[in-house]
């Protein structure tokens, strides 16, 4: 299981990585249902001047479109960077299964750090997570971001 969790979120590097040379944010996401990878996205929120397209949302978006439905039960989220509380809040939205993150985000994450959406009683869908996978190569790749930008 390991293994196909870091094979998974190789992929969404790789998204992160197009976000990257595209001057985004870099954040790559996959979704997986059945082994198979039906969705993937990265960040977009400059190319398209929209503050909601994260890779998250893209790919929620795709995967729904995919499998003909808004309910994503069976399915796990890859994703370089801990969502924040908007795609978290998408994550409960779809009734996806489970989210696995490389990178904690201290100012924004909603699935561990600052808040756990995706896991909160209160709502009426909870989602199991997986934090750290590939965490050291995700934050490698924004801390290079962000240094480029305060050049």
């Amino acid at each position: 299981m390991e293994n196909d969790h870091r094979r998974f979120m190789a992929l969404a590097l790789k998204e992160a990585e197009t976000a990257f040379e595209q001057k985004e944010i870099p954040v790559g996401a996959i979704i997986v249902k059945d082994g198979v990878v039906i969705a993937r996205a990265h960040n977009q929120v400059e190319m398209l001047a929209d503050p909601t397209a994260h890779a998250e949302i893209i790919a929620i978006g795709a995967a729904s479109n995919h499998v003909g439905s808004w309910r994503l039960k069976g399915c796990t989220l890859y994703v370089t960077l801990e969502p924040c509380p908007m795609c978290a809040g998408a994550i409960v939205l779809s009734r996806m299964d489970r989210v696995v993150f490389g990178s904690y985000d201290p100012k924004m994450g909603a699935c561990s750090t600052l808040y756990n959406i995706v896991q909160d009683d209160r709502l009426n869908h909870r989602v199991e997570v997986i934090a750290g996978v590939m965490e050291d190569e995700s934050r490698f790749l924004l801390k290079e971001f962000f240094a480029g930008k305060r050049d």
